[in-house]
Formats: C-alpha cells, structure tokens, sequence
C-alpha cells in the first residue's frame, strides 16, 4: 500500500563497521554498498506526521515517532542498473496500532518501544526504550551546527563522499525466500536537502548484541532535514532474473 507523510524532523546517523561484519545481513539478490573496506548501517529516528494512506487526505493522518535500521546494499537489474537502498534490520514505533498495522501491511517489521522527541532552540533530542532493550537510543543533535564537520574517525574523505550516505535513499529492499525474490519499495521525498549536523550520542545498545557484539563501528556522518513530504509506493516483487511480479 502507498503510505504519505510529513517528516517534521528526521534525524539519520550512520555507522561504518568492516564489510566483513556486514556481509552476512545482506540477503541473495543484494550485495553490499561499501566505500573503501567499510560497509555501513544507517540509524534513522523521526518525528512522521499525518501518517496515512496515500488516498486519504492529511487531516485524517496521525502523528508517529519512528526508528529504524538499515544497511545499505544495491539490487543490479538484468541491463546492469544499480539500484541504491536499505535492507531492514529492525523498526520501533511509538504507537500499538502503527506496529500492528506496519508490520499488517508491509515488510518493516515494526515493534513498540516508548519514544520521546524534543527541539529546543537548536537542540533535537530523541530518546528511545525498547521493549527489549536491543534498541536503546539517546541523541541529541545541535541543528545549529549545520552544515557541521566529519565526525573524528568517519572513514569519508569529504563532505561529497559522506553525502551518498546520507539516509533515506530512494529504495528499501527486502528478501522473500519462498518465491526468491526481492521485494522492491520506491521513496518518494520532495526537496530533499539533508545537512550535516554535530551529534552527541549518549547511548545506544544495538550494536552491543547479535552479530555486532563485539564490534566497534564508527559514527561516519549525520544529517537532518526538516519539514520534508515523503511517502513510499506499494513494493514491488522482482526475481533474482530482475522480472517484476
């Protein structure tokens, strides 16, 4: 189903971890985006409103704070395209009834945790409990800083480099393994202009478990945009020969 939304804020920082780490969360069907021997997994957190079906009218929308995580990979079609996207680790959301109607609908795999958003000034706090707590998160973003330096240690060469980085990209992909296939859904974003922004990060416990345990990735960039139109199509399901279904 087509989703439309509103991005009051979207916060996105991304993390690069040797490929080698990587290598096995990317499915069949998709290879791993990399720069230099580094692959990378994108933290995003945002504050979605009027979040609805694409047919229905905004008023009708609701308000939503989300979190995600995603490594970037590439889908090559059949005459050597490249399509650049995510494949889904995991989704939190602060409401029961997206969760339930999320995960009803789409591949996003959403669970509920309780999520906490704050601008004040130049200041944008997010504030994340996980039911689990395997995705525990607490940033704070100085939206002054903007258009702020590298982070220390990021292994991008410049600002340019940092910026193909730079979630949401226009797909998101995910493996179907009964039928083989990858399930293919496009982005839409108007005016997106994402600038980079100085990050403080308190905590954050997903790289502390599963196949991460043990690791050390590095914060590589993070950028912010606001007031942004966004939404996705209903995905689409393409083979591993890249016929459409």
């Amino acid at each position: 189903m087509a989703i439309r939304t509103r991005f009051a804020h979207s916060l996105v920082l991304t993390y690069a971890l040797p490929a080698r780490v990587l290598h096995p969360l990317v499915p069949p069907g998709l290879t791993l985006e990399t720069y230099g021997e580094h692959g990378f997994v994108a933290v995003a957190l945002v504050d979605a409103r009027a979040l609805r079906p694409a047919f229905l009218p905004a008023r009708l929308g609701a308000d939503h704070l989300l979190t995600g995580y995603r490594v970037f990979t590439r889908f090559r079609t059949p005459g050597g395209r490249a399509m650049r996207g995510l494949r889904i680790l995991r989704s939190d959301t602060d409401r029961r009834l997206m969760a339930f109607g999320g995960n009803l609908l789409t591949r996003y795999h959403y669970r509920l945790a309780r999520i906490g958003a704050r601008v004040a000034g130049e200041s944008l706090e997010f504030r994340v409990d996980s039911a689990d707590g395997r995705a525990d998160l607490h940033v704070r973003a100085d939206l002054g800083s903007a258009p702020a330096p590298l982070p220390a240690g990021s292994p991008f060469a410049d600002a340019r480099a940092a910026r193909r980085f730079a979630g949401p990209l226009p797909y998101t992909f995910e493996y179907e393994p009964q039928t083989r296939s990858v399930i293919v859904v496009k982005a839409f974003r108007a005016h997106w202009d994402p600038q980079p922004v100085s990050v403080d990060v308190r905590r954050l416990t997903f790289f502390d478990h599963g196949p991460f345990a043990g690791t050390r990735p590095v914060l590589a960039n993070a950028f912010h945009v606001a007031d942004l139109e966004y939404g996705w199509e209903r995905g689409l399901r393409r083979t591993e020969s890249g016929g459409e279904r």
